[in-house]
């Protein structure tokens, strides 16, 4: 299939009768098919709810007062120093793709380390820039994907691990390498071990720099956690489930004498809780037994005598801490109800950073100091031509599937001045084990302010924040539960008073896009169209070209596609082999560098719609991967999306 020929032919191929001047020129990178001219007026309306900049939490700087954070500088997300709260972010890196993660050298803080990948394929490589020469320098092979990086708390040594890519990999047997290096000095680099399996992570030093704790993930509930000689390689898995049981275990992190490790854990509870086990295994002492939430991450200091934590309370976060040395919880701070991460404790100090956002917050960096009860907030995301304190907050409602089983959502409704019933998108996480938080939604306040289009984001069976009993209902032959709880949201929005239960378009990323394609087809006569982002048309064709060092996990989660009666399952309920079903529009999304659901799985759908002469507007980008994450290719993205709604969801 010659599939650049197939598409670029198709360049504003719709509504001639727009003048070439008053439209919007696409970005170079992306191939569009039956995608029509977007009217420059229309990008114009758009464009501020384009505009925020989101802050996130990277490192503190180990020797002053100031941070590192994650913040987009043009077209991608950059590094930029904060030097006081308040502070304009300096930006200290500037690529064409996004940079991920970045943190100081901790003690001596003479420079940062960040990584970065080219085109949306995900094969990040370390660099080393060092704050005084600004000099970069490579110290993580070329052609490995980093995954994980720790440094040990005197910034001497770091321990990361690399997988090697499918193109470097013949076998396409997944590994994960475990190397010891000073980034100041690549040359000392040394492989400790190199494991079968591409779910190894979460690597720790001990404070004597002579162990290391990792996790091996199996699945979304089950992991274990080994400890592993520094110099050797030799290790030992430290955790045993009760027989016939799957447990999940998570972050572990040295206590300061070495003997035990903490650990997020579901050991005998349907949530996970911050636990304290011997580091030569044994019984697990659970710290957060009266909590039944999961508590979503944590990060210790000795310098405070803390941990802090964060306990996922109906979608929203609450920062909470124990006290070290009678590991007895202390009172909460004040702060506001928010979606809270990248919790970091800054060296020699009662002070904790962390990013939070919010329905009216884009995501902005604060800090906490317990002795002195004080938050303060170090910057600003939002844009100054919206005012997001009018933004909606969202409606927690709930709802009963086929078989009973209440699934939730957070609904987002226009303001008063829109009367009459509301046409209705349906946004689907992806994950699928992840959770659709209460936070901000970006551009989606678009569809809710400006053009009274109610926005619903669910969590179907499958997704995390609800136990692990609910985390497993849509595992293997259960995949189609998932969509039958879609099925009933339709019908539960076919009777609320203010919903239009006649006009509702379904979208979805990730696996969120097979759910927007599964949806496309078993309900076809119940929406007005659907987008699909980056999504899974086939899980035989998914599972064969996924990337080696994520695949075994996947097939844990949907089945194991070399299984015959799996095999068959798949290529029975596939919305590849259903395309007949899909009757109504569709807007399908993908990056052709993407290397967790593979371009391959668009086009086939959409070469196959087109024969069935199926409504199919593409957008491929040849220089992003698993999302848009270049500017200009996400706004052009919003605004086919925005003009593919107002014709078909409210026309």
């Amino acid at each position: 299939m010659n599939l650049r020929a197939c598409l670029i032919a198709a360049l504003f191929t719709a509504t001639p009768a727009v003048a070439q001047t008053d439209i919007v020129t696409p970005p170079k990178a992306l191939l569009l098919e039956n995608v029509p001219p977007i009217p420059a007026d229309l990008a114009k309306k758009l464009d501020p709810y384009g505009e925020f900049r989101p802050h996130g939490m990277l490192s503190w700087n180990p020797n002053k007062r100031e941070m590192l954070i994650r913040r987009r500088l043009t077209a991608t997300n950059q590094v930029h120093l904060v030097t006081e709260p308040g502070a304009t972010p300096v930006p200290l890196t500037d690529y064409p793709d996004a940079v991920q993660g970045g943190g100081f050298q901790p003690r001596a803080g003479r420079y940062f380390v960040f990584a970065k990948a080219e085109g949306g394929n995900e094969v990040f490589r370390g660099y080393r820039q060092d704050l005084a020469t600004k000099e970069v320098t490579p110290f993580t092979p070329e052609g490995e994907r980093l995954s994980d990086l720790r440094f040990s708390r005197d910034g001497t040594i770091a321990v990361y691990s690399t997988q090697p890519v499918d193109k470097n990999n013949p076998d396409r047997k997944a590994r994960t390498i475990i190397h010891v290096t000073d980034p100041a000095k690549p040359s000392a680099d040394r492989v400790i071990v190199t494991l079968d399996g591409g779910g190894w992570g979460d690597l720790r030093f001990s404070e004597d720099k002579k162990r290391i704790a990792m996790t091996e993930f199996i699945s979304a509930t089950e992991s274990y956690i080994w400890v592993m000689d520094a110099k050797t390689g030799a290790k030992t898995r430290i955790t045993n489930p009760p027989k016939g049981e799957t447990v999940l275990y998570d972050n572990p992190e040295f206590t300061r004498d070495g003997k035990g490790l903490f650990v997020l854990s579901d050991n005998g509870s349907e949530f996970r809780r911050l636990v304290l086990i011997p580091s030569n295994g044994g019984a697990e002492r659970v710290l957060t037994e009266k909590l039944k939430f999961d508590v979503d991450g944590f990060d210790v200091s000795f310098d405070a005598n803390r941990i802090a934590f964060l306990t996922n309370e109906n979608g929203s976060n609450a920062l909470r801490f124990i006290d070290l040395a009678s590991l007895k919880e202390l009172p909460r701070p004040p702060l506001e109800a928010g979606v809270i991460s990248g919790l970091l404790w800054r060296e020699k100090s009662s002070e904790i950073g962390f990013s939070m956002t919010s329905a009216r917050s884009a995501g902005d960096v604060f800090s906490y100091d317990v002795k002195a009860n004080k938050v303060t907030r170090w910057t600003n995301g939002n844009n100054p031509e919206l005012n997001t304190s009018e933004f909606v907050e969202p409606r927690l409602i709930k709802w009963k599937s086929f078989d009973g089983l209440e699934i939730s959502a957070f609904h987002y409704h226009p303001p008063a001045k829109f009367t009459g019933k509301r046409p209705v998108i349906i946004n689907i996480h992806g994950g699928p084990e992840a959770q659709y938080r209460p936070g901000f939604i970006g551009r989606n306040n678009y569809y809710v302010n400006e053009l009274g289009v109610a926005v619903i984001f669910p969590n179907v069976r499958g997704s995390s924040g609800f136990g692990k009993t609910f985390l497993k209902l849509d595992n293997g032959m259960k995949r189609k539960d998932s969509v039958a709880d879609i099925g009933a949201l339709i019908d539960w929005i076919k009777q609320q008073p203010d919903l239009d239960g006649d006009r509702i378009m379904i979208t979805g990323g990730s696996y969120g896009g097979y759910m927007t394609f599964a949806c496309a087809v078993d309900f076809s006569d119940k929406i007005s169209g659907s987008v699909a982002i980056v999504g899974i048309s086939n899980f035989v064709t998914f599972l064969e070209r996924t990337e080696s060092y994520r695949r075994d996990l996947r097939r844990v989660e949907y089945g194991d596609e070399r299984d015959p009666e799996m095999r068959a399952w798949f290529e029975k309920m596939a919305p590849l082999n259903n395309a007949d079903k899909i009757g109504k529009p569709i807007l399908v999304v993908q990056g052709k560098n993407d290397p967790r659901v593979p371009y391959t799985e668009a086009v086939q759908i959409v070469e196959t719609l087109k024969k069935r002469n199926t409504p199919v507007w593409f957008i491929l980008a040849n220089d992003e991967g698993h999302g848009f994450a270049k500017k200009p290719n996400a706004d052009y993205q919003f605004y086919a999306t925005v003009e593919f709604a107002r014709q078909t969801l409210l026309k």
